[in-house]
């Protein structure tokens, strides 16, 4: 591709102001490590809301759309829109009551669930395994797809992308903090929607496309458009519909859909002003992770079936490109090489924001671990405010590294999708309980992790691997992981009482699931009667499916109307007008 100067404009621009917006607040971001790691605690819900969504809306998630719909259609995107329904429960309840917990981590959390030993290794231990090894395995993801859009569009090689692409995203991120990355993030995330969406546009109105009809019409494209997978095909409809909706939502942490919240997530809600603001804000970033932002994606991918019909189409297109990251992936870079001038620099621009949006919020997050978990909890709790977050600094540099090099070994952006549910599957579950049911302790978290990890190991890399299909994968590891983490709950002591008692009186949780703990602190005097609260929980199970009903319902009319689709367009319509009339009805409540 050659780039003119009105591309190189754009390009230049961004960077520009990406590094002015880290430099502005630099010196606020660095006093404390509330200031570094969550703003001061002080942010509104709408800022927020588009950062989550900002950080979700990566490098490599156009890629992975593209990649879903070439191999399996519309409907394969059920993977990743079934985590909508743990969005929903995060919202309306798990959402106020982080907020309530006031600490600076989710893990930080542990110390407050569970005691001994055992709570301090758990902290400790899964400070590294997410905020390192996870974390980095993620970052790698997102640093692939940097690779491939860098060699599609700039003609750079792996190395020349990622050096260029992390030296600006380390740089703001490590003096500006997350009050930086929410602020940039917002700049970003316009940015990066004009971008996608006018690119869209113009792809679907090339001569070779012929526009939406002519799109939607093409031998190439028919049978691709299902939104719901055809019951026809039986393993297509149990793995992209059936277990998402019936176990993967649940039973599977990924990061930003974790199950009752967690990770960075977890830190936006925890960076909020109130309990409020960080509803609204998770609220806000549901509605436009999942509703209002997969179809441009959708539509390039399936203009790139008529332009680039199979992988000897993008070899041939792109012979420099190193052939093994050359992947159905692949298509949507190489259909963004058909933009005109100006419009290209824009959306090389736009690729770049979803990038650094992305690695900055998880170089922030996972140096929040390292320092507030790791450093501080367990090697220098004396440590001043100043060398916490010049640590963090530190820390943000070497994950950014390791993320880069790892980058280089990874081939396909599903792949590492799928990998990384399969590393989760099983653990979902407990964290959607630890809130509500007193007896989970920290072993039973410990197992999950461990069982989790071994079962992944087995099928991905071990003497299991190729033995089932991938949903066969899930269903056994969940099973295993399931039964395991609750066998191990019964069989190890509970958390200590006090520590019980003390979590009931400051998060006050809804009371059922802690009857014995409530009955003891009352007769000891630790709890009184006028600390007991039954909660809301009907209430908030109503507000979530209304909230699941109109996001879908959003979802698929913008589906049905693009399809020329009026019947269900209208069905569609009136849906949306029920779901969200409920939820305005008892949120008011």
């Amino acid at each position: 591709m050659i780039l003119t100067s009105l591309d190189w404009t754009f390009i230049i621009a961004f960077f520009v102001i990406t590094l002015g917006i880290g430099l502005y607040v630099a010196r606020q971001s660095g006093q404390s490590t509330s200031d570094f790691f969550l703003s001061g605690r002080n942010m509104p819900w709408w800022l927020l809301g588009v950062s989550m969504v900002a950080t979700t809306f990566s490098a490599d998630t156009p890629n992975l759309v593209t990649d879903l719909v070439r191999k399996d259609g519309v409907a394969g995107n059920w993977v990743w829109w079934a985590f909508l329904i743990t969005g929903m429960m995060t919202v309306f309840i798990y959402a106020k009551l982080w907020r309530r917990s006031g600490v600076l981590t989710d893990l930080e959390f542990y110390e407050l669930r569970y005691s001994g030993s055992a709570a301090a290794f758990l902290r400790g231990f899964r400070a590294i395994y997410l905020g390192v090894v996870f974390n980095i395995l993620i970052m790698a993801t997102v640093c692939l797809a940097a690779i491939k859009i860098g060699g599609v569009l700039l003609g750079l090689s792996p190395e020349q992308t990622l050096i260029i692409a992390s030296i600006v995203t380390v740089i703001y991120s490590a003096i500006g903090g997350l009050r930086g990355i929410i602020l940039t993030d917002f700049f970003q995330f316009i940015i990066a929607m004009i971008g996608t969406i006018w690119a869209a546009i113009v792809i679907v109105n090339l001569p070779e496309i012929g526009g939406l009809s002519s799109l939607i019409t093409h031998e190439n494209v028919v049978d691709k458009l299902d939104i719901i997978p055809s019951m026809e095909n039986k393993d297509v409809f149990l793995t992209f519909l059936i277990i998402p909706l019936a176990v993967q939502w649940w039973a599977s942490y990924y990061p930003g859909a974790e199950p009752g919240g967690g990770g960075y997530v977890a830190q936006r809600m925890l960076a909020a002003k109130d309990e409020k603001n960080a509803i609204g804000a998770t609220l806000l970033f549901n509605i436009a992770h999942y509703a209002l932002r997969p179809w441009p994606w959708i539509l390039i991918a399936l203009a790139s079936l008529v332009i680039f019909p199979d992988m000897d189409a993008l070899r041939a297109a792109f012979p420099n490109v190193d052939a093994n990251i050359i992947n159905d992936d692949l298509a949507y870079p190489a259909m963004l090489t058909y933009l005109p001038a100006g419009l290209l620099g824009l959306v090389i621009a736009s690729l770049i924001a979803a990038f650094m949006s992305t690695i900055s919020t998880h170089l922030n997050w996972g140096s929040s671990y390292i320092v507030n978990d790791v450093y501080q909890r367990f090697y220098k709790p004396e440590a001043s405010q100043q060398e916490l977050v010049m640590v963090g600094r530190i820390s943000t540099v070497i994950m950014m590294i390791f993320a880069a090099i790892f980058a280089l070994y990874l081939e396909s952006a599903a792949d590492a999708f799928g990998i990384i549910v399969l590393m989760g599957a099983g653990t979902g579950l407990l964290f959607i309980l630890r809130w509500f049911w007193w007896r989970i302790n920290a072993f039973s978290e410990i197992a999950a992790m461990v069982i989790s990890f071994i079962v992944a190991f087995l099928f991905k890399y071990g003497p299991l691997k190729g033995s089932l299909q991938s949903y066969q994968e899930l269903l056994v590891s969940v099973a295993v992981t399931t039964i395991g983490w609750i066998l191990v709950t019964y069989m190890t002591r509970p958390t200590d009482r006090s520590t019980l008692i003390k979590f009931y009186q400051f998060i006050k949780p809804h009371s059922n699931g802690w009857q014995p703990v409530i009955a003891e602190g009352v007769a000891s005097n630790q709890i009184k009667s006028s600390e007991i609260t039954t909660g809301q929980l009907p209430n908030e199970l109503l507000k979530m499916f209304a909230g699941i009903f109109l996001v879908y319902g959003i979802l698929f009319t913008t589906g049905f109307v693009l399809y020329g689709d009026m019947t269900y367009s209208l069905i569609g319509i009136v849906v949306i007008v029920l779901a969200g009339g409920t939820l305005w009805r008892f949120w008011k409540r």
